[in-house]
């Protein structure tokens, strides 16, 4: 029986784990495990955890962050399928079977739909990412070697093959401090990436996760600079396994990393950390890029374009209140 792993790295989010690990413990396939590997937690996650006793594996170590916790989950492991469940997010019972489901020899990760959810667990917006139609594995590596990026959910959408993960695990500290920045990108040039699209993940944002970008407006920057570390990590371990890697240029294509750049350039210039970078360059990129292959279709290529070029050229207060309301806030 294929078997499914469940590890969940945990930093103080004792107020969602239990939602969390009981969506995991209720999957309708049985053969699961669930991992969970507390981080240093400072608040009730010790006693939340040791309360689920021996229907999951605890480990407790010192706060290393997300990269080094999901490296002693993933070495605790036992599945042939690996899912990086964030502690404030839920699966459906269904998660691990439909996974199982659509595996092959040759899968790498099996990608699904989220929807989003509060702190209180109310679920709003539609599924995401918005796939239509469907993209095929052929579709997904070519547009990561055109332009870096393809329609991918974060996080606990993705089911990884622990065939794929023993050629980076574990991931060392030189890299991305989140294990996203290193998986996603590679996993398409190492195999098929096959997407289902039903909405399988409940994608908790609140004010103290990483989604709320808005939240600091040097955490743009940040996203650009992780940007260029998956991109100097896609190429190291392409190389490495023999398979071809994206042009050197690849960031300057990628209409999410623009959006980043726009909003970095605009929210805290002084920490914007692409080289030869600033509005000029991307205001001919959002030009450029409406033409270049890509995943993103020909409308809302215009309207990125269209909101990129009018966030650049507005003044200071406009071009704040874009990027806000680009980014949800």
């Amino acid at each position: 029986m294929t078997m499914v792993s469940f590890v969940v790295a945990n930093y103080n989010y004792a107020q969602y784990l239990p939602a969390c690990l009981d969506s995991a413990l209720a999957q309708d396939w049985p053969g699961i495990e669930v991992i969970v590997v507390d981080d240093g937690s400072r608040d009730d996650s010790r006693r939340v955890i040791e309360g689920y006793g021996d229907r999951i594996t605890a480990i407790f170590q010192q706060n290393g962050g997300q990269r080094v916790a999901n490296n002693t989950g993933f070495a605790a492991s036992k599945g042939d399928i690996i899912v990086f469940l964030d502690a404030d997010d839920t699966v459906e019972p269904d998660f691990a079977s439909s996974v199982v489901k659509v595996w092959g020899p040759n899968v790498s990760k099996v990608q699904v739909q989220l929807i989003h959810m509060d702190s209180a667990g109310k679920r709003y917006g539609a599924p995401f990412p918005a796939w239509n139609p469907v993209p095929t594995p052929a579709d997904i590596r070519r547009w990561t070697l055109t332009s870096s990026e393809y329609p991918t959910p974060p996080g606990t959408g993705n089911a990884y093959a622990r065939t794929f993960l023993e050629k980076i695990f574990p991931i060392g500290p030189e890299r991305d401090s989140f294990t996203d920045s290193t998986t996603l990108p590679l996993a398409p040039l190492m195999g098929d990436v096959v997407s289902i699209a039903r909405p399988l993940v409940y994608y908790r944002r609140h004010g103290s996760n990483d989604s709320n970008l808005t939240a600091n407006p040097a955490l743009f920057a940040r996203e650009v600079a992780r940007a260029m570390e998956r991109q100097e990590t896609t190429t190291l371990f392409a190389d490495r396994a023999g398979v071809t890697a994206p042009p050197a240029d690849v960031l300057r294509r990628s209409w999410y990393v623009l959006q980043l750049r726009v909003a970095s350039l605009r929210m805290a210039p002084e920490g914007h950390p692409l080289p030869r970078d600033g509005r000029v360059p991307a205001m001919i990129d959002a030009v450029r890029n409406i033409v270049l292959p890509g995943s993103e279709p020909l409308k809302r290529r215009l309207k990125l374009s269209a909101w990129s070029l009018a966030t650049l050229a507005a003044p200071a207060p406009l071009a704040k209140r874009l990027v806000r309301k680009r980014f949800g806030a």
